[in-house]
Order: C-alpha cells, then sequence, then structure tokens
C-alpha cells in the first residue's frame, strides 16, 4: 500500500521528499556515510547510460528522419549563442555594480589542475574530440565526438533497409526506457546527494566567500528568470513563465543536484518528450546543447576574471569587458573539450587584464572551494536552458503553422 501511494506521487513531489529527508539527514547525523552513496549511484548510473542514450537516439532518429527540421537546428543554435554571449554581459554589468575583490593568500585547491593556454588551445582540443575514436568517445563520454559520429553512422544508415532503420529504432526505445529506470530512483539519488553536500560542507560555504557567491547567485537569476524569458518572450511573443519555470522544475532542480550536464541529458529527453516535441529534432539538439549551451559557464568565467582584475587592481574599461564577454561566449562553448570545465578557462578571461597566470590560479583555487554552490547553479543554468531554447524554436515553428502552443 505505501509503495502504490510512493508511485502516485509525480517524480517532482518525490524528489522534494528526497531533498528534505537528505538535508535532515545531514544535519542531524552526518556520520551515516553509506546514505551519500545512494547520491553516487544515481550519478553514476547516469553518466553511464547517458553516452549510449545519446548516440543511438542521434544515429536512429537520423536514420529515419523524413527531414524539415534544418530551420529549427538553425534557430536552436543561434538561441544557444545569443543567450550564452548575453550571459556574459549579464554577469560584466553585476560585476560592474558590485565589484569583489577576495583574499588570495594560501590558496591551493587547484594545484594539479592545468589551465589551456589560449583560445587556439581550446578549439584544437575541441577538434580533437571530434575526431576521436567512436568507442573512445562512448567510454569516456566525451560528446562531442559521440555527436559527430553519431551524425556520421545515421546518415549512412538512411541507405539501409527498413529492417535495419526499425532495429536502431528499437534500439533507442529499449534505451529509453532503461534511462525511465534510471529517472525513477532520482528521489534516493538526490536524497543522497544533499546529504552528502550537507554532511559535508554545512552553512560554512555560504560565508567564507559569500560575497563572490552572491554575485554568481544574482547573475545566474538574472539570466534564468530575466534574460532567459525575455528571449523567449520576444521570439515567440507568448508568456514565456510557464515554459521557463517547468524547465527550471523538472531539469534545473535535478541537474543542481546531480552538477552535471551529461547526466542531465535523459532527465532533459524525457521533458522534450512530455512537452510534444519533435524527437527528430530534439535527440540532437539536447546533446549539442549540453556541449554549446553555456550560459552558467559564461558567468562564471566573467565573475572569476572580473573578481581577479579588481583582487589585483587592474583598470577595467568598457571595451575590455565587452572583449572579456565575447571570448567568454566562446570559452564557454569549449568547455566540455577541457578537464576541470568552465573555472580553468578563467585564466583565459584574466589574460585579457594582464593578470598572471599565478593569481588566476588561485582565483581558480576559489572556485573550487566555491564549486559546491558555483558548479551546481551552473549545470542547473545550462541544463535547463537546453530545453527551453529546443521548445522555443519547436514552438516558433509551431507558431507560423497556427499551432496552439501546449503552455
Amino acid at each position: 500500500m505505501l509503495i502504490k501511494k510512493w508511485n502516485s506521487l509525480s517524480l517532482i513531489v518525490r524528489i522534494c521528499i528526497g531533498l528534505v529527508i537528505g538535508a535532515i539527514l545531514g544535519l542531524t547525523a552526518p556520520g551515516m556515510t553509506w546514505i551519500g552513496v545512494l547520491g553516487t549511484l544515481f550519478v553514476g548510473a547516469l553518466k553511464a547510460i547517458a553516452p549510449l542514450l545519446v548516440f543511438v537516439l542521434v544515429s536512429s532518429s537520423l536514420a529515419n528522419a523524413k527531414g524539415g527540421n534544418m530551420k529549427k537546428f538553425r534557430t536552436v543554435i543561434f538561441l544557444y549563442m545569443f543567450s550564452t554571449l548575453c550571459a556574459a554581459i549579464v554577469a560584466v554589468l553585476v560585476n560592474f555594480i558590485h565589484p569583489v575583490r577576495i583574499q588570495l593568500a594560501g590558496l591551493d585547491a587547484a594545484a594539479g589542475y592545468t589551465a589551456p593556454g589560449s583560445l587556439s588551445e581550446i578549439i584544437m582540443n575541441l577538434l580533437m574530440s571530434v575526431i576521436a575514436n567512436p568507442v573512445d568517445a562512448l567510454s569516456k563520454a566525451n560528446y562531442i565526438g559521440i555527436l559527430f559520429w553519431a551524425v556520421i553512422f545515421g546518415l549512412a544508415l538512411k541507405h539501409a533497409s527498413d529492417g535495419t532503420k526499425k532495429v536502431m529504432s528499437d534500439l533507442a526505445d529499449g534505451v529509453s526506457m532503461v534511462v525511465r529506470w534510471v529517472i525513477s530512483c532520482a528521489p534516493f539519488g538526490i536524497l543522497g546527494l544533499v546529504f552528502e553536500a550537507v554532511s559535508t560542507s554545512g552553512l560554512e560555504i555560504f560565508t567564507t566567500y559569500g560575497e563572490l557567491v552572491m554575485v554568481l547567485v544574482v547573475s545566474m537569476l538574472l539570466v534564468a528568470l530575466v534574460l532567459n524569458p525575455l528571449i523567449v518572450g520576444i521570439t515567440l511573443r507568448h508568456n514565456p513563465y510557464p515554459l521557463i519555470f517547468k524547465c527550471i522544475r523538472q531539469s534545473g532542480v535535478t541537474a543542481f543536484f546531480t552538477r552535471s550536464s551529461a547526466a542531465n541529458i535523459p532527465v532533459n529527453m524525457e521533458l522534450c518528450k512530455e512537452l510534444g516535441l519533435d524527437e527528430d529534432m530534439y535527440s540532437v539538439s539536447i546533446p549539442l546543447g549540453s556541449t554549446i549551451n553555456m550560459d552558467g559557464a559564461a558567468a562564471v568565467i566573467t565573475t572569476f576574471a572580473l573578481t581577479a582584475a579588481y583582487t589585483a587592481g587592474a583598470e577595467i574599461s568598457i571595451p575590455m569587458a565587452i572583449l572579456l564577454s565575447i571570448v567568454a561566449t566562446f570559452s564557454a562553448c569549449g568547455t566540455s573539450g577541457v578537464a576541470g570545465g568552465s573555472l580553468l578557462l578563467v585564466p583565459l578571461g584574466c589574460s585579457l587584464f594582464g593578470i598572471s597566470n599565478d593569481v588566476a590560479m588561485q582565483i581558480v583555487g576559489v572556485g573550487f572551494i566555491i564549486s559546491v554552490i558555483q558548479d551546481s547553479l551552473e549545470t542547473a543554468l545550462n541544463s535547463s536552458g537546453d530545453v527551453i531554447f529546443t521548445a522555443t524554436a519547436e514552438f516558433l515553428e509551431w507558431k507560423k503553422q497556427g499551432k496552439e502552443l501546449p503552455l
């Protein structure tokens, strides 16, 4: 009876219950470390199935595609890039209004990490990721390589027999079913993740570097609740907030706790299906978004670079801030191709102000210290945006055809 009652609740309600229980146990019983294993297993399962899901869905979709999606793809890519640039500009404005200076002595949290030396190095890393061995790309969750080879296989299979295409379609359906089983375990996974975060970090993380955390939170909330709705509203000429809140609730919340865009790809796929979007479209645009739609990463790179500049006493002009926004936009798109993510691209932004790599890497160290908040916010913003802009491109075509929008 209890299990039946539990299953009758919506997934979001179950996740909220897991979140509350995890926080309470983290504060009252931090010694029960085995609870954190639930979160590790959940994220591990999502990360394990996501590369295979992306490969079979993209391949199957292209092999069975009827065509007519190119216009929507162009719209999605434009929205991804434009929103990332705007997110960087928003972060610049917030930092101009409230500049942050921090103490750097004794930081070594970034020890062992190597930042890329230039934008050309990031581009080369991305190109090498594209042509990686397909089996190696799957095993290492190299999504740029997975996307490239999935597209190649999908296009090649367009000329295969109907039986072969049916096998690909059935395989995609089977992997999707496995993903739904994994996602059904989300409440227990979130419970474990919240328990681990609260029991290990407590509330101290909000006070030590609270001012920098506040700037990041304000920047990302402005992007999530003002900028993205503005872009969607202007594009669709329709109230954007039902879509925005649905994506934040069902994609952003999960991404916040898993802190992995890759792990959240299956969640986003399910949300796109629930919204009634074209599978040929979202099976490509969602994995693509996890590599180039980086609003949160652009805000992080911009904020940390400006914090380093203020801390070092560097002069910041408007043209330099604009240049930083552009560099952050293109650098953020290369985040997935650089070990360590967006934080390791901060020295590239710092170089615009003539700040030494030693100081820049100390700022990166601060980032790793507050990463439990920074990375969670960044991933939630990035991942929810993937669905928001995929849905926006699809809904735009629906409006042109006179169809009613579902939200």
